[in-house]
């Protein structure tokens, strides 16, 4: 089993590093061709709303919700039953989002002044940001169901499917900033246009594939369908904890616009490049363990659910301390080569990496929330994530107002990742004592053996890094050269750490039932 789930773990991030990459490449070409004035302040609020709901709706409570149900319909019940619970929620949750949808564009500028309450209303920004709202508003309801449609073909393992599928906003946004926007008397609306054409095209995109399995859905109407009923209740509570995240990313928002001019753009600039791991490895391995989870919670494979999730806490740990050992050590060598251009001088860097580092520190446990947290869902427990999510975000505003002071913005940085361990540390010990998940042995062993590869490591990466000044001092081809050689070396050194420490790639690919 382990062997297909490494495989498709690998499929996931690979598919997802290839959209970040595209991510990157969309946020040159827009930053090249609108800059950042009035005109891209009105596109983000108008792109940012719908992809708020998006992450509250869509990708958190409605997934969270939906996986676990479906893959105990696919277990328990006939092809054609599980025909008909799709074709309910598709048209339920269609009908809800086609309202959303309509409320949205009526008071979109009611919606406009909630999120940009700086928007002066009888300005041209406020005139131009209610345009564009009411063109990327219906993308809440195009990526809703290209969630939905992706949640279908993760629980019959087509990973790479709907992990490929956000390339496609990416690449639109592109295509319209350089052909559509040009023709149009405001450039900027290209863009939201961009959007609205990105969410049909990622819809498209995956309708074949349900095709193809002969699950594309009839839509039908029907909240008294008991599956249905059952998703509902079941996202009210996952809602509350998608939630609190997204509070919290606010909270350190407001926090920081106390502070002085910049760190707003130190801590983005650094959460940035934290989310590039956490997203291609994280996020990927979550989103594979979830529907097996659900499998074998359905099918009362109790052991085999434990199993499943500590082969996915030791594959997190094998990437996320790396990753955090690599952003600590030479983040100010990484802010430097990919963003000291321009505007982006060198203090800004000094700065920003203060806040990486400790963000760095954050970026496993980050990691390990999403694991153990799809150990609660799969259980269809949605209760206890929510319950310990509210602990950990009034532990993130005491940390803030304890460490604001002496660190600035680092310590908004260092509150967010104390709060994510503290997250893990109950999601931890709530999941060992419902009984959902006994470790193997062998973990002793494997924690020194990690510990000695990410040491060498350590070591490796501050040495081969040497002073920062002659970072901020040298052409970006000196910087991109060396952190090139850098990164690749620190790679080398890593894997050869855990080989000489008593690691092999057998221990991740064998059964799991045997030990590393």
């Amino acid at each position: 089993m382990s062997k297909s789930l490494f495989k498709s773990t690998a499929v996931v991030s690979a598919m997802t590093m290839i959209s970040r990459v595209f991510g990157f490449l969309r946020d040159m070409v827009t930053a090249h061709i609108f800059g950042a004035g009035a005109a891209f302040d009105a596109f983000s609020v108008a792109f940012k709303i719908p992809n708020f709901m998006r992450r509250l709706f869509a990708e958190g409570s409605f997934s969270q919700a939906f996986v676990p149900v479906l893959s105990e319909y696919q277990k328990q019940k006939t092809h054609e039953e599980v025909k008909q619970f799709l074709g309910a929620i598709s048209g339920t949750l269609g009908f809800i989002l086609f309202c959303v949808t309509v409320i949205g564009v009526v008071f979109a500028p009611v919606i406009v002044r909630i999120f940009a309450p700086g928007f002066d209303t009888k300005g041209p920004r406020f005139d131009l940001a209610v345009t564009m709202l009411r063109i990327t508003f219906p993308y809440l309801m195009l990526i809703s169901l290209t969630a939905f449609s992706g949640a279908i073909l993760n629980t019959y393992n087509r990973f790479w499917v709907a992990a490929f599928t956000p390339v496609f906003l990416n690449i639109v946004m592109i295509m319209t900033a350089i052909w559509l926007a040009p023709q149009m008397s405001v450039p900027i609306i290209g863009l939201a246009w961009g959007v609205f054409i990105a969410g049909v095209v990622q819809l498209v995109f995956q309708w074949p594939f349900l095709r193809h399995l002969r699950l594309h859905p009839r839509p039908k109407i029907n909240f008294r369908d008991s599956g249905v009923r059952k998703v509902l209740k079941l996202m009210v509570p996952a809602l509350f904890g998608v939630s609190v995240s997204q509070i919290n990313l606010l909270l350190d928002t407001l926090f920081a616009s106390l502070l002085v001019v910049g760190s707003v753009s130190w801590l983005y600039y650094s959460d940035r490049l934290m989310e590039f791991p956490l997203g291609a490895f994280g996020v990927a391995i979550s989103t594979v363990i979830l529907p097996n989870l659900s499998r074998h919670h359905a099918s009362q494979s109790h052991e085999d659910f434990s199993l499943t999730l500590d082969w996915a806490l030791r594959c997190i740990l094998l990437v996320g301390v790396p990753a955090a050992v690599m952003l600590a050590v030479i983040s100010g060598p990484l802010l430097s080569t990919l963003l000291q251009y321009g505007k982006f001088d060198g203090y800004a860097v000094m700065m920003a990496r203060k806040s990486l580092t400790m963000f760095a520190l954050g970026i496993a446990p980050f990691m390990l929330i999403k694991i153990l947290a799809s150990g609660f869902y799969a259980k269809q427990d949605m209760r206890t994530p929510v319950k310990i999510g509210i602990m950990a975000m009034i532990a993130n505003m005491v940390f803030n107002l304890l460490l604001i002071w002496p660190l600035k913005h680092a310590g908004i940085a260092l509150a967010t990742s104390l709060s994510a361990i503290l997250n893990m540390g109950f999601l931890y010990i709530y999941l060992r004592k419902k009984g959902f998940y006994t470790p193997r042995t062998g973990w002793k062993f494997f924690t020194f053996r990690l510990f000695f590869a990410n040491t060498l490591l350590a070591v490796w990466l501050w040495f081969g890094a040497g002073d920062l000044q002659d970072w901020i001092t040298h052409h970006a081809t000196w910087r991109a050269m060396h952190l090139t050689w850098l990164m690749l070396s620190a790679v080398v050194v890593y894997f050869a750490g855990l080989w000489l420490a008593g690691i092999r790639p057998r221990d991740v690919l064998i059964p799991q039932r045997q030990e590393i």
